[in-house]
């Protein structure tokens, strides 16, 4: 029997202390806690929920959605205050919507904006970890502001993936790729000046930001010039993945535009 009422659930969540969304074996992740929480608050009532895609460990989510399915009509209201009193502090939900019986959560059509935020120079407050990257010296960020604007567009990202499977497309159209100072996410405890690596797509791949922030890091440092960049996402490119990968904390999912 199918589910006859199906919704759409937004949660924030800090990801730091979490291996990601995708269920895994002994360790802790979002969607354990989730469903660990609604089996408390739906008590004996079946229910399903399915992820809008992973997330990798310790990467948080500004906007996060879920679909969950029921056999029972929700109070939306009444789910949303006793959803959030017992979902543990490092997760928040944000809305309830009903959805078409029909929706697919997995394959309807969206486009992800992802923020890696970033300083450098002297080292950062430790409070500021779970939320910004600090590189330990001087960056060119003007160059970096540069080699950003390369990704946006159509590209071949074979060197920017790991364990791609036989089905994998590497081709990927990138719509926005931009790095600005960032003014939008801020604490006492932040480095004076930050920035952040904007980017959007309908698609990524596994580690496909983090191997992109990295690259930026070495060109920043001067390790790699502009030419290397635009030669990485050419046709032709070797297709041996990047070896440097970002650190996870200062990625975040910070919107996704569901198509209806």
């Amino acid at each position: 029997m199918k589910y006859p009422f199906n919704y759409l659930v937004e949660i924030q969540y800090l990801g730091f202390r979490f291996h990601g969304w995708q269920k895994q074996k002994d360790v802790k992740t979002l969607h354990d806690m989730v469903d660990k929480t609604l089996s408390f608050v739906f008590e004996n009532e079946k229910y399903k929920t399915i992820g809008i895609g992973r997330t990798d460990a310790m990467v948080s989510a500004n906007k996060y959605y879920f679909q969950l399915l029921m056999y029972v009509e929700i109070d939306q209201v009444e789910f949303m205050n006793s959803f959030n009193s017992n979902l543990s502090q490092d997760i928040l939900c944000k809305s309830i919507k009903v959805l078409p019986q029909r929706f697919d959560i997995i394959n309807c059509s969206k486009i992800k904006e992802y923020h890696y935020y970033f300083s450098f120079g002297e080292k950062a407050h430790p409070f500021s970890a779970p939320f910004i990257t600090n590189i330990l010296g001087e960056l060119d960020i003007e160059k970096m502001i540069l080699g950003a604007k390369l990704f946006k567009g159509v590209h071949y990202f074979h060197k920017y993936c790991t364990k791609p499977s036989n089905q994998t497309i590497f081709k990927r159209v990138i719509s926005s790729c931009e790095i600005v100072e960032n003014t939008e996410f801020t604490a006492s405890f932040f480095p004076e000046k930050s920035y952040v690596l904007k980017i959007q797509s309908k698609g990524f791949l596994r580690y496909q930001i983090r191997l992109i922030m990295a690259v930026l890091f070495e060109l920043g440092k001067g390790e790699v010039d502009l030419r290397f960049i635009e030669e990485s996402l050419s046709k032709n490119n070797d297709r041996k993945y990047l070896r440097s990968i970002a650190p996870a904390s200062g990625l975040q999912l910070y919107d996704i535009h569901l198509e209806m």
